[in-house]
């Protein structure tokens, strides 16, 4: 898939609806306040996973709030503006809502794609995380479908409750750490221990990004490939910018 366009953007990680935002509004609205202003020059947005704490979409059912964002979305992707979007860990179950809706395009999985005159490999980051046995556990029981089946059949009214209270608890008591702690260095790093092997056996990438450790990371990995790190929308407010001759990691920054 090619996509000719003017610029590219990337963001990860704005969990909106969280309980543990100060002011989940101020969040959403700042996210907005991004998108718009980079809606004239903008041919498509990825949303690398995480962008809402907590979504599960029944049949006639959808989570309350992001009218905004959501709003946005709509206006950028009937401005022309593609609109992709990566399941995170806490986003799992997106399923056909938002394409019929505002036109976005949801991947499931890691994504290699030429992007004007450049290989990328992106991705939310949890998809390549293999430390806890734990943690590929709970990924795989979320991704069943039978298991999604059967929490369908919970009453929304107890689904969305536990759901982000079970978020703000496991943040509390450091469960989530891993995913938010400072760079560790090369040798620690499992996205960059990925990318440095995957480059190995596909030496075209020339940029990996990813979003779900909440850092800005940008790590040369040979002498024509890159890995970026694209922070986050909860305290970084940073993305990725991509002209065709410059990848830039920058932050939102307003007058």
């Amino acid at each position: 898939m090619e996509i000719n366009c003017k610029k590219i953007y990337f963001a990860s990680d704005a969990h909106l609806g969280a309980r543990f935002h100060k002011d989940p509004l101020a969040v959403e609205k700042k996210l907005v306040r991004w998108l718009d202003s980079i809606k004239q020059d903008a041919a498509s947005v990825w949303l690398l996973g995480d962008v809402f704490d907590y979504w599960y979409e029944y049949k006639y059912v959808v989570p309350r709030g992001f009218v905004r964002f959501l709003g946005k979305l709509a206006e950028l992707s009937d401005l022309g503006i593609e609109i992709h979007i990566f399941i995170g860990n806490h986003d799992v179950w997106m399923f056909d809502y938002l394409p019929k809706e505002i036109g976005a395009i949801i991947h499931h999985d890691v994504l290699t794609i030429d992007l004007l005159g450049k290989r990328f490999f992106l991705g939310h980051g949890d998809e390549i995380d293999y430390r806890s046995k734990a943690f590929r556990f709970m990924r795989l029981l979320f991704r069943n479908k039978f298991c999604q089946w059967l929490y369908a059949g919970i009453h929304p009214r107890w689904t969305f409750g536990f759901a982000l209270g079970w978020s703000l608890s496991s943040r509390k008591s450091g469960i989530q750490k891993e995913e938010e702690m400072e760079y560790q260095g090369e040798a620690y790093e499992y996205l960059v221990d990925f990318s440095k092997n995957y480059l190995k056996d596909h030496p075209d990438i020339n940029y990996f990004i990813f979003g779900h450790r909440h850092i800005m990371l940008d790590l040369m990995l040979s002498r024509t490939s890159r890995l970026i790190v694209a922070g986050d929308w909860m305290k970084l407010f940073s993305y990725v910018e991509w002209d065709g001759e410059t990848l830039a990691l920058k932050q939102f920054e307003e007058e």
